[in-house]
């Protein structure tokens, strides 16, 4: 259970983001970055930095507490260090999703509500909390398809070594196409987002 609530709690980190984002976007603070001379995603790049400082810390207090309830690793070193950069790479994948929804969103409560709309969902039908064979048929392929499922049986994987099969690569590549295809839609949204 405890890789699978680290990986929810990386995946939520990107809250931070969104709002705010949203807050800078509604106090016109965006508007001010805009007049001075730099590039213009710097804005967005450097609160993501900042978000993967605080889920390294974020981390650090989940193991912890995952340790002190009775989690132990149960593979090699360089396994668990495999799994602590995925689940850095994870939090900071999603990060620019949350980016996305914090400049969509018309206020700071906007996009609290937008990103557990679609975020939570995802995060309950996968393997975070229970196996996906014990699932009613009708959602098992739903299940076994979510990248949240992926990302948290890679995480199993390398941290107690259940068999990883092509998780941990689909994990890095979902990652990867989040980062993408997040990090365009995030950059856009704010150029426009300032525009009058």
């Amino acid at each position: 259970l405890i890789p699978g609530i680290i990986v929810q709690s990386m995946v939520f980190g990107g809250f931070v983001t969104a709002l705010g984002l949203a807050e800078d976007l509604k106090k016109g603070l965006i508007d001010r970055f805009r007049s001075l001379p730099m590039w213009s995603p710097a804005v967005i790049s450097g609160r993501i930095l900042a978000d993967v400082g605080t889920n390294v810390i974020q981390l650090v207090i989940m193991f912890i507490v995952g340790i002190l309830v009775g989690f132990r690793f149960n593979s090699s070193l360089p396994e668990i260090i495999a799994g602590l950069a995925l689940l850095l790479l994870i939090g900071y994948a999603f990060s620019w999703v949350f980016a996305f929804i914090g400049l969509t969103a018309s206020s700071p409560e906007a996009a609290n509500a937008y990103g557990f709309t679609i975020l939570f969902p995802l995060t309950f039908i996968s393997s975070a909390f229970v196996p996906v064979d014990t699932m009613p048929s009708w959602l098992q392929p739903i299940a076994e398809h979510n990248p949240f499922t992926t990302m948290v049986d890679a995480a199993r994987a390398l941290f107690i070594g259940t068999p990883a099969g092509n998780d941990i690569w689909l994990a890095i590549l979902w990652s990867l196409g989040i980062i993408a295809v997040f990090s365009m839609l995030s950059v856009w949204r704010y150029r426009s987002a300032v525009v009058h």
